[in-house]
């Protein structure tokens, strides 16, 4: 899928592609609605549905993942809800082991999320991931999601990377089209984000359902 003699940089997304989307789907769907139904009086079902369009009208848009957006929203302490849960976080399976390679065969090695600097924090200190990178970055830096081009330029005007001979790796097929657009030749889907779905079905990009398919040569 991808030779790797033309690779220099490795950016990977965290959230459905190195960790387990289980948790953040389970956060959103399902602990979130029940703890703001036992706030508001509602039932979960009650929650969910004056919740579900709520959440969807800011997909791809940095409130998405703001937890102080949706703690100031939502009257919930997100953090700590995060925090209450923390042990449903989980590495995706083979990650650590190519994440090992990648640094074996000297490629510099960045991760690149949308997840909120809250968020981020707490995933790495349970999962001890950062130890793997060069750099992290949170697109709550720039100002702009993965899925805007401004994400892009901003990006690469502090961390200098060849976009012909870089590979992302990500879950998300709309930030695929943006890495894409801005020139990012290698990128990769991750098929299978949640452990507990079966993998998706994805057309416009090569697609990984674990990273035993993309390993470096050793």
């Amino acid at each position: 899928m991808i030779d790797w003699r033309n690779i220099s940089s490795v950016f990977l997304d965290m959230d459905g592609t190195l960790l387990d989307l289980n948790f953040d789907n389970h956060f959103w769907l399902e602990f979130v609605p029940l703890r703001y139904a036992e706030r508001h009086g509602l039932s979960v079902a009650e929650a969910k549905a004056e919740l579900t369009p709520r959440f969807k009208e800011t997909e791809g848009r940095l409130e998405w993942y703001c937890l102080d957006y949706w703690t100031d929203r939502l009257c919930l302490d997100i953090v700590g809800l995060k925090a209450e849960i923390a042990g449903l976080i989980a590495i995706l399976p083979h990650v650590t082991d190519f994440l090992d390679a990648v640094r074996k065969a000297e490629k510099r090695l960045v991760l690149v999320t949308n997840a909120h600097p809250k968020s981020l924090g707490l995933k790495l200190e349970r999962t001890c991931l950062h130890g793997f990178f060069d750099e992290i970055f949170s697109s709550h830096a720039f100002g702009f999601p993965k899925e805007h081009p401004g994400f892009w330029k901003a990006l690469s005007a502090i961390e200098p990377f060849s976009a012909d001979k870089t590979l992302l790796v990500d879950d998300s097929v709309t930030v695929l089209h943006a890495a894409r657009q801005f020139g990012i030749r290698h990128v990769v889907a991750v098929k299978k984000p949640d452990s507990r779905q079966p993998p998706r079905n994805i057309v416009e990009f090569d697609a990984i359902e674990d990273f035993r398919e993309l390993m470096p040569p050793s």
